[in-house]
């Protein structure tokens, strides 16, 4: 019998007349897109989650009863879901350490009101708008203030007055907390933003908040399940390294053995120095950590949020299209003037900081740049600078184990040259070889891989020596490439001269 059939028995094993028919997709292989992002974040008690477990969020509402109206981890879902409205978003609570302490902030309100007006006080990219009528003491525009922080049930923070003090405290606990910018009259008079006569707001920024969750069984609740876009917004040297070993090329989630592969996004807060000291000392191609200027408007976890949404969208639709120019919707950056001027992005991206920028207002990727910086011979490498290079690696190898699980996965294996008959479930490495290369031309045709005949020159089938059951490849792409520099030179003359 030549034909390879998967469940009708062979010969005579059946006697019943007349027509059996089985089914067999094999040959009929279709990759989708199944990948999913992960956020981990904190909840409160009012959330009915079971922390360190993964759940899937559809909606910033689920969020809302899953961890708890205003807690970090409904901040980070409703970021995402400014972006992404359709993707798949798990996300792994984690509570608040018990020996954490919450970031606390005063607004201090003095004087007495000489007219009519409203407070602007921003509690990171979030309004609070408090209506003050003349002759308001002190006390009486503290207790509105608070009033009106309270009423707004989905901020980070909750408000309580007392002597004139107002005071701000996170909703979670842990160093996060003093991430969250208290400002008041961002846009100024030209926004119609000011102070009210006679009545004096100073405002001391955020602070006091230690201890953040332990993450380790948290990360171990992954499981073996593929996340291909996660998000972290513990940006320690103890929390990355641990994220590091998770996702190693050996026996991690990028290694042989796992392939689950992704990548995790971190952001870091700080002034230009602050942030290229941690850039050397990070040397990581699974990662990468956006840069904020330290007056960046909204929180931190709600930015780190919205570029992993924004990545998952342009990397979904296209894994080898950069990411530049990508809104992050509803982000708040730094002020004009005290955004990072560009010489200081260019040295931040050779120091493995991705970088962000401000048009028209609105907070858009520069560059996600990953955190390698040098082999390891302590060689600079471009290799993986770019986080788009990881994400076409992860593309084009999910592809490969498709093609070849769903044709080959019960295949009998043979020299090339062996004479079976047609429709034997039999490969050799010669219908492997030529089995890649169409693969590879069909990468090519979508915009992912180039240079076919080279990749064709290069590509090593063979039958191992030592197992006979074994077919090693030496598998050569070359990925495309993203349009980074568009370089220039107007050689002007001032009047062309005539023959």
């Amino acid at each position: 019998m030549a034909v390879s059939f998967n469940t009708i028995p062979s010969g005579n094993g059946i006697m019943v007349p007349l027509f059996y028919a089985e089914i067999d997709n094999s040959a009929a292989f279709t990759p989708g897109n199944s990948n999913v992002a992960l956020l981990f974040g904190q909840m409160t008690s009012d959330g009915t989650a079971e922390a360190e477990k993964p759940v899937a969020v559809s909606s910033a509402a689920m969020a809302k009863t899953l961890f708890g109206r205003g807690s970090m981890l409904v901040r980070m879902v409703e970021a995402y879901r400014n972006t992404d409205l359709l993707g798949t978003l798990y996300c792994i609570p984690l509570a608040d350490a018990s020996t954490g302490t919450a970031a606390t902030a005063t607004v201090t309100i003095t004087g007495t009101a000489s007219e009519s007006g409203s407070i602007f006080l921003y509690v990171g990219g979030d309004l609070v708008r408090v209506g003050v009528s003349a002759k308001d003491a002190a006390t009486t525009v503290a207790t509105a203030v608070a009033a009106a922080v309270n009423a707004k049930g989905d901020l980070p923070v909750t408000a309580a007055a007392a002597s004139g003090v107002v005071t701000l405290t996170a909703r979670n606990k842990g160093t996060l907390g003093n991430k969250i910018l208290i400002r008041k009259n961002v846009k100024g008079l030209i926004g119609g933003e000011s102070d009210i006569q006679g009545l004096g707001v100073e405002i001391e920024t955020m602070s006091g908040g230690a201890t953040d969750p332990d993450i380790e069984d948290a990360v171990k609740a992954m499981g073996s399940e593929a996340y291909e876009y996660i998000g972290v917004p513990y940006a320690d040297a103890t929390t990355m390294n641990l994220f590091q070993d998770v996702m190693n090329d050996t026996s991690g989630r990028w290694g042989p053995y796992q392939m689950l592969y992704g990548h995790v996004f971190y952001t870091k807060r700080g002034t230009f120095n602050d942030l290229l000291t941690y850039g050397k000392t990070r040397n990581d191609q699974h990662a990468t950590t956006f840069g904020l200027e330290s007056t960046f408007g909204s929180w931190d976890v709600e930015a780190l949020a919205s570029l992993v949404a924004r990545t998952k969208v342009f990397i979904d639709a296209d894994p080898a299209r950069p990411t530049q120019t990508g809104s992050l919707i509803g982000i708040t950056g730094a002020p004009v003037g005290e955004r990072f001027e560009l010489t200081e992005r260019n040295t931040l991206l050779q120091n493995g900081i991705a970088t962000q920028t401000v048009v028209s207002g609105v907070v858009q990727i520069e560059r996600s740049v990953t955190n390698y910086r040098v082999n390891k011979y302590g060689e600079q490498d471009l290799s993986y600078v770019d986080c788009e290079t990881l994400f076409t690696s992860a593309y084009v190898m999910r592809y490969l184990k498709g093609v070849i699980t769903s044709k080959y996965g019960r295949t009998k294996l043979a020299n090339d040259g062996t004479n079976f008959g047609p429709g034997q479930a039999i490969v050799t490495p010669g219908i492997i070889r030529a089995e890649l290369t169409v693969a590879y031309a069909k990468l090519e045709y979508e915009g992912i891989v180039e240079n076919s005949a080279l990749f064709d020159k290069y590509l090593v089938v063979e039958r191992d020596t030592n197992n006979v059951n074994r077919v090693n490849v030496l598998f050569p792409p070359d990925y495309v490439n993203q349009l980074r520099i568009f370089a220039l030179q107007n050689q002007f003359r001032l009047q062309y001269s005539e023959e």
